[in-house]
């Protein structure tokens, strides 16, 4: 009698504990239906036990366990389930009794032929579409988060060397802190491309990663930020899923013209001109903003201070949050150093949100890679690099968000009513020397960011069952 083999592939985007669980969960529950199990895993060392050639032709069916995109056309021709990490879990004897039933259809190079286990549990058709969207924005996050941290961290590297150690017109001016500051400012302007890139990759293959690619270097360029990278990674995915299925008739002799000229040409200059367009739009939005802003500088200071906050950590580094820094540089010429706190403190806060809350809810709500972020944020926040809170916000922009701008509200409302003053445009926690009353500053900052980092934390421990 021969052995029956089933094929497991398992993606390392989630909680490495759980990862274990659902290996150890499959391996008994295919142990006692006397059946033999291969898992393949793809984490932060690569490829492990891969499966092969020999491995798939000796299989009777594949499951897949993923966060991110996972291309599942060689295992054309085997009956296939996909599911998440707590599925695999608690549904894994069902898992196996189904692949061995043979009621699971053939992949047949379509992702209509994969299994869901959300047949198996009937869910709503929302609820699959959230996780999906949720697998999309995970896989971009994935690839984006090494730019994140090592552009970050090059930059802080800089400007420990001096603030304007950087600036051949400085005297502080150090060659290699400029080398430093030119590697970390390229990294980081790649950082939010690749997100958009490779967001379009998960929805569509290789043709959304090029239109993705050219989408979000456009929308970076003029300035959109996180979110309208959000918009267009998904906008290009889809985009080139529909043209895909669309051309899907075309004859054989048409494929190569496809892939190199038709398929690119049509989806970069859609989604190239819908960026340029929305950019030149948000621009005119944010000089609007700057003005506004400028009139309000003699306001109340609760009421500007909620305005200032929530406007830098709306789309963390987009129009809205360069219109409250522009008008705080222009104040800053004129002799206003409040406007300077309240807007550094509030740009300072989020990437200590993040630092903190993975410090207090360790093990609990957040990945290894996560954690790993998440000390990085405490240099990146002290030098005022608010990228650091990039990839969380992108993974959960809905939640993370909010939270983000209700905490920088608060910062920015203390500075203005402790009447703070910071005579220096950039430097996080270098300039303390400067500042008028620093360990008050400090203090305004540390507490606005641990009311955030307890709400992201108490979110992300009741929503992290529901995302695996």
């Amino acid at each position: 009698m021969d052995t029956k083999n089933i094929l497991v592939v398992i993606n390392y985007s989630t909680n490495v504990t759980d990862n274990f669980m659902a290996e150890d969960a499959l391996k008994s529950a295919a142990l006692r239906e006397g059946l033999v199990i291969k898992i393949e895993t793809n984490g932060v060392k690569g490829i492990e036990n891969q499966i092969t050639d020999a491995d798939i032709a000796c299989a009777i069916g594949v499951i897949i366990i993923s966060d991110k995109a996972v291309d599942p056309t060689r295992f054309n021709g085997l009956p296939i389930i996909e599911v998440s990490i707590k599925d695999a879990i608690y549904e894994a004897p069902l898992l196996i009794e189904k692949i061995n039933s043979g009621n699971v259809p053939v992949y047949k190079n379509s992702e209509s032929n994969i299994y869901k286990l959300d047949n198996l549990n009937q869910r709503e058709v929302k609820e699959r579409s959230c996780r999906q969207m949720y697998k999309h924005l995970t896989s971009g996050v994935y690839y984006m988060l090494p730019f994140t941290v090592a552009g970050g961290l090059l930059i802080s590297l800089s400007l420990l060397c001096g603030i304007y150690s950087s600036d051949p017109n400085n005297a502080e001016y150090n060659e290699f802190a400029a080398l430093l500051m030119k590697i970390g400012s390229q990294t980081i302007q790649l950082m939010l491309p690749i997100f958009t890139c490779f967001l379009a990759y998960s929805i569509s293959g290789r043709y959304g990663m090029i239109v993705g690619f050219v989408g979000g270097s456009i929308v970076n360029l003029n300035g959109a930020g996180i979110l309208g990278c959000i918009t267009v990674g998904f906008s290009a995915g889809y985009l080139m899923l529909f043209l895909d299925k669309l051309l899907s008739n075309l004859p054989r002799s048409f494929e190569g013209i496809k892939s190199i000229l038709i398929m690119p040409l049509i989806g970069i200059f859609v989604i190239g001109v819908s960026a340029y367009l929305s950019s030149t739009r948000i621009a005119t939005i944010s000089t609007s903003m700057a003005e506004w802003l400028f009139s309000l500088q003699s306001s109340n200071p609760i009421l500007l201070g909620i305005i200032i906050g929530t406007m830098c950590s709306f789309d963390f580094g987009g129009p809205i949050n360069k219109a409250a820094y522009v008008t705080s540089i222009m104040l800053l010429e004129e002799g206003n150093y409040y406007f300077m706190a309240s807007v550094s403190a509030a740009c300072i806060v989020p990437p200590f949100v993040i630092a903190f809350s993975t410090t207090i809810f360790r093990g609990k709500a957040f990945t290894k890679e996560e954690r790993a972020a998440g000390i990085a944020n405490y240099l990146l926040g002290s030098t005022l690099i608010t990228e650091g809170a990039l990839p969380f916000v992108a993974k959960d922009p809905f939640r993370v968000i909010p939270i983000m701008m209700f905490s920088s509200a608060i910062a920015a409302v203390l500075t203005f009513i402790c009447q703070i003053q910071v005579p220096a445009p950039h430097g996080g926690f270098l300039v303390l020397p400067l500042v008028n009353k620093p360990f008050i500053w400090v203090g305004c900052i540390f507490i606005s960011a641990l009311v955030g980092a307890i709400l992201l934390g108490l979110i992300r421990t009741h929503e992290t069952p529901k995302q695996h």
